[in-house]
């Protein structure tokens, strides 16, 4: 085993703070995992792993050589890759928000795996803040304002979203025609799985987005109860023009306040900031972007 396997071993313990873990994602014996580290410490002659019954943690050694082996490491790959013409290869570990990946990126998987024969995807469903370096995740697909600065984004596509309620409220609440009119109406709110706070509808008006809290009876954290809700006719929701485009055009769901839009929603590929960004990862990002681009 050559010294750079066995910084790569380091990194990943280190990430998933979990022996176990790390050989399991590097398809390593457990023991093999062990031996490494443990020749690695002996060679530098510094402890870098804390190790207890319940994880493993850097020392204060094993952060500074960690950072350094994140540089050392990504400087590799890229060498090899500016040298060497071969296709990405290898395990590639993704979290992807639930009904973008139905409606979008499933369909066409098929052909990104003809693409690249050699890679082998690892998909999470999820809409959910992921700890991509302590879960093992190379990169995330998202829809909305992400705030997180530890991670770095790359913007795919910019979703159309659209105000609507089912046919059976509209008959029952009316159909407003300004910001005014919505007094009395419900939404169906959702819930923030980041911070635990509703979401307000938002309204484009005449170029500056206004803020509207609607009261609801019920209120949700998933994409798919929201427009459930939505279609039970428990008020107003306001979601990607994609997903009810056919049921609003069936009419069984009424477009709301269409002059009065709610912003675009930025749909992004996330990965952490510590990292060069890996062929695999690489070629991933550019294929979501131009699946949404078409």
């Amino acid at each position: 085993m050559d010294r750079f396997q066995e910084m790569q071993i380091f990194v990943r313990i280190t990430e998933r703070r979990s022996f176990t873990k790390a050989a399991e994602d590097l398809q390593l014996p457990r023991a093999t995992v062990t031996n490494a580290i443990t020749r690695l410490e002996e060679r530098i002659g510094a402890r870098l792993l804390n190790r207890t019954t319940r994880q493993v943690t850097p020392t204060l050694d094993g952060d500074a050589y960690y950072a350094r082996c994140v540089r050392l490491l990504a400087d590799v790959e890229e060498a090899d890759g500016a040298f060497r013409n071969t296709a990405p290869k290898g395990l590639l570990r993704v979290s992807l928000q639930g009904t973008l990946a139905r409606h979008f990126v499933i369909p066409a998987l098929p052909a990104f795996l003809q693409r690249y024969p050699e890679l082998e995807l690892r998909i999470d469903e999820g809409d959910r803040f992921v700890d991509l370096v302590r879960e093992g995740v190379d990169c995330v697909l998202r829809a909305g304002n992400l705030q997180d600065s530890s991670l770095i984004g790359r913007r795919v596509a910019l979703l159309e979203q659209v105000t609507c309620a089912s046919a059976a409220y509209v008959a029952r609440h009316g159909l407003p025609g300004n910001l005014a009119e919505l007094a009395g109406h419900k939404a169906v709110n959702y819930v923030s799985s980041a911070t635990g706070k509703l979401y307000p509808l938002e309204f484009t008006v005449n170029g500056s987005v206004q803020f509207v809290t609607l009261p609801g009876d019920v209120c949700v954290s998933g994409a798919d109860m929201y427009a459930e809700c939505a279609r039970a006719g428990l008020g107003l929701i306001q979601v990607p023009r994609y997903r009810l485009q056919g049921e609003i055009e069936s009419g069984a769901l009424r477009e709301i306040l269409p002059d009065f839009p709610p912003p675009t929603m930025p749909v992004t590929v996330l990965y952490p900031q510590n990292r060069q960004l890996s062929a695999r990862v690489r070629v991933f990002a550019e294929w979501l972007k131009d699946l949404f681009a078409q």
